[in-house]
């Protein structure tokens, strides 16, 4: 497909390249080579669109020119998410019940409906038509499914409503890894998201599509890593850290209960608390706290 039809099919605005010049995939911004499509959303990686190899980007309508061909958009994530349906062709699902589930005889499953491997369907659901339930889905009594169901990450369009996003690219889990009851790790839109060798990733743990968790790295309970989040080596991040997307967390680095995490973190770091800051800052910050009510009582007095 060449630059000129996915221009027509997104309604962008080509700039800086030759409309004949053929695109044969999609991929990020610091991994796309000649032939792919790439995209800029994210300020962070401004620099990154200046020295890719993709041979088009997809860029804001006030984004700085490039050497690169450029699509303009009104919203260049939308954008993107329809491109990588132009490309990846996602698995289909027979219509019908695996013989293996067990579905309520009052239960309702519209024409079309994928019903997989030990799904289990309760008593008066309602499934829409075209739905998809995989392996292991279980739907309670009385819940109501709509028709075409299937979870996915999505992108905004120019009305505010949710645009499905094609998850493209796979998920990596190399060996000695343990994963923990009701853990999440999404695939990638492009690229992959990675695993690596020894990480242990606790109960409610979410992974974000295209992130990475290096080796020995462990994940505590209801961790969340947003996407693309790069986690090092032998990092700790306990119960209920949160790390925001495209975050690089260096390896040794630990983050305490609950921190908040929305920028890169140094190697070694001990951080604590929202924004995260190193550790022993924090703690001197939380016997402030403390003390506040008798600090202004005594900024009062001396006022009068």
């Amino acid at each position: 497909m060449n630059l000129s039809e996915i221009n027509r099919v997104l309604g962008t605005r080509l700039e800086n390249g030759s409309p004949e010049t053929e695109i044969n995939g999609i991929a990020g911004i610091e991994a796309a080579g000649p032939g792919q499509l790439t995209f800029i959303a994210n300020p962070k990686y401004a620099a990154a669109a200046r020295t890719t190899k993709a041979s088009a980007v997809i860029v804001a309508e006030d984004f700085p020119a490039l050497n690169t061909a450029m699509l303009r958009s009104k919203n260049p994530y939308f954008d993107f998410a329809r491109a990588l349906e132009l490309f990846y062709k996602p698995p289909q699902y027979a219509p019908g019940v695996h013989p293996t589930a067990v579905v309520h005889p009052s239960a309702k499953v519209g024409a079309g409906a994928h019903i997989g491997p030990y799904v289990v369907v309760g008593e008066d659901v309602e499934i829409g038509k075209n739905a998809v339930l995989l392996a292991h889905v279980v739907i309670y009594r009385g819940a109501k499914i709509a028709d075409n169901f299937l979870a996915h990450g999505f992108a905004k369009d120019s009305k505010g409503h949710w645009h499905k996003i094609v998850q493209s690219g796979p998920t990596v889990i190399e060996d000695d890894v343990e994963i923990q009851s009701n853990a999440c790790v999404d695939r990638a839109s492009v690229g992959e998201t990675r695993i690596a060798r020894g990480a242990k990733i606790d109960n409610l743990v979410q992974v974000g599509h295209g992130s990475r968790v290096g080796e020995d790295t462990l994940l505590c309970a209801q961790a969340g890593l947003a996407g693309s989040t790069d986690v090092g080596n032998n990092v700790i991040l306990a119960g209920q850290v949160g790390v925001a997307g495209h975050c690089k967390i260096g390896n040794g680095a630990i983050a305490t209960a609950q921190s908040g995490i929305p920028n890169d973190v140094p190697a070694g770091a001990v951080v604590s608390g929202y924004p995260a800051i190193d550790n022993k800052l924090w703690l001197r910050c939380v016997a402030v706290f403390n003390r506040l009510p008798e600090i202004t009582r005594a900024l009062r007095k001396k006022d009068e």
